[in-house]
Parts: C-alpha cells; structure tokens; sequence
C-alpha cells in the first residue's frame, strides 16, 4: 500500500509558447506536459523517496498514456487511475503573462478527468496509508470529484491517517461558488495546510495573515505552511514561526511549484525534520520545480535536493 495518497484530476497541459499571448488570440502552443494538481504533488512525493499512489481517470488517448508513462515512470502507484477508452483526457490550456500571472482554460469536467467520483475511493487504500492529501483545484473542478475528495477525508479522520491540504484556488473554477464553504470540510480536519497569501485569505475570509492561520490552527491543523512564491515561505506551528527565504533561480514555468512545495513540506513532517530544515527543503524543490518548462519537468530527485541543499544554492 503507498503511503501518500491523492485524490483527483489527472491532465496535460498545452502551453503558450511566448508569454503575453492571450488564449483568445491566435499562436503557438507547447506541449502536451503531464499536469494536474494532485498529479504534481504525488510525483514530487515519489521523486522525494517515499510510497505514493494517485486516484484519478484518464481517457483512452494518447494524452493519457503520456499521463500514465510519467507516473509510472516516477514510480508512482497508479492501480487506482481508472482509463476510459471512450473519454478524453483533461486537458489544461494556459497563457503566461509578464507580469508572472498565468490564465488557464480547463477541460475537466466533462473530460475522463471529471469522472472522479466517491465510489473510486477505496477505503482499504485510505485506511492503510499514512497520509492523504487532497487540493483546492479537485474541489472545485466538479461536483463528483469534490464527493470523492470529501469521502476519502472521512475514511482518512476516521483512521487516524493524516491530512494534508493545499487550497490551490483557481477562479477559473471557484466563479460564483462560495469556496470557503466548500473547502471547511477539509479545513477543519487538515493536519497540514500549505496555502498562498490570497488562499489564506480566500480559505478563511481574514486579511491579516496571522489571524487567518490562528483560525487554521485553532482549528486542529499542526502545521501551516504559507507559501511566498520566490521570497519563501513562513512555517506555524502551536507557538513557533519560522521564515525562510527562497532560492535564487531563473524561473522557467512556475505551474507545479505550489503543488511541488506542499510535497516536501509534507515529506518533511512525515520525515519529523526540524521546522528550518523542512521550510529549507520545502523552497528548495519548489524553486528546482520552476527551472524547466512544464509542470513537472523540474520537479528534483531526492539526490538532487540534498546537493541543493548542501551548496544553499540552485
């Protein structure tokens, strides 16, 4: 049995070749790149040493055997990825703009993506495994998936089994949805969070950042990893808060890195590190993550994060 386990969309990406090109405009793309939410972070998982299994669905497509070959090939359990001949694979259009904003057209709901759905979640697997990690993106990609995301909460609550949760809001998918009343369900009984500054408020309806993770702790979560993209990341825990700085690296593609953190971060407290060293290691994969275009292409090895980590730089 793996022992991270994630719940939902599995896609490629087709990407703007320059940057400031809107997708309303006619140019070039690349791609396909492996992505999805949850695929990111369970490939990170894998890549930092430790069991990890997905469940999710991909169509019966050349897209999605480009899916299943990644994550086989990192060494991820994908028993529970279901492929449906007949469906499409999600697809994830996105343009980048100067500014580091991104825009992204999704394909999920209606795609072999969207039909993630709670009878897919089989309890022996969440019971069995030491930590499930589930993303704001599922939530909110359809109605099924957010079931799913919801009943493997349940088992894992019930089971002791640790929850980690990234909000990973996209308004691409949150319009006209209330998603501080879709995510509580997760919230109050995550473990570990690893949210943005604009999740943060987002999640819990606080500006003040201090206030917001006193409300997620007060709630029950143990650690809060806030995420501060290329300035680093401030780590709570009950009574101690500790910032790190971020690498130093020429950012290639930042879709993933969010996703690649909350990985190590997750690694790092099932690895009991010291809160430096994993807010350290933390900003360490989440800067390699952004090196290489594609949202996994930069993701390291657990190798690679150590040599990084030892010359405190990338």
């Amino acid at each position: 049995m793996p022992e991270v386990i994630t719940v939902g969309e599995i896609l490629v990406e087709i990407m703007r070749r320059k940057s400031d090109v809107p997708l309303n405009e006619t140019g070039d793309f690349v791609g396909p790149f492996p992505s999805g939410a949850p695929a990111i972070f369970i490939d990170t998982v894998s890549r930092l040493g430790r069991d990890s299994g997905i469940i999710g669905t991909v169509g019966g497509d050349d897209f999605g055997e480009v899916l299943l070959s990644r994550l086989k090939g990192d060494d991820v359990d994908i028993s529970q990825v279901k492929k449906q001949e007949d469906e499409f694979t999600g697809t994830a259009f996105v343009s980048y703009r100067s500014d580091g904003s991104r825009k992204f057209i999704f394909h999920v709901d209606r795609s072999a993506a969207g039909m993630v759905a709670p009878r897919d979640v089989p309890e022996d697997l969440i019971k069995e495994s030491s930590a499930l990690h589930i993303t704001g993106s599922s939530l909110t990609m359809c109605e099924s998936m957010r079931e799913a995301c919801y009943k493997a909460v349940e088992i894992a609550k019930e089971n002791d089994t640790l929850v980690s949760f990234d909000p990973n809001v996209r308004e691409e998918t949150v319009e006209g949805e209330d998603f501080e009343k879709i995510a509580d369900p997760v919230l109050v009984v995550s473990d570990l969070l690893s949210p943005g500054l604009e999740e943060l408020k987002i999640s819990t309806g606080i500006e003040d950042e201090e206030e917001a993770v006193e409300k997620m702790l007060e709630k029950g979560a143990e650690c809060v990893g806030v995420k501060l993209g290329e300035q680093g990341c401030r780590i709570y825990t009950e009574g101690e808060t500790v910032e790190s700085k971020g690498f130093e690296i020429d950012e290639v593609d930042p879709t993933g890195a969010g996703d690649a953190f909350s990985a190590a971060l997750l690694v790092g407290w099932m690895e009991d590190m010291k809160i430096e060293r994993m807010a350290r290691f933390a900003n360490a994969v989440g800067a390699k993550a952004v090196s290489e275009q594609g949202p996994m292409e930069g993701i390291p090895w657990r190798e690679e994060v150590e040599k990084i980590l030892e010359k405190d730089s990338i």
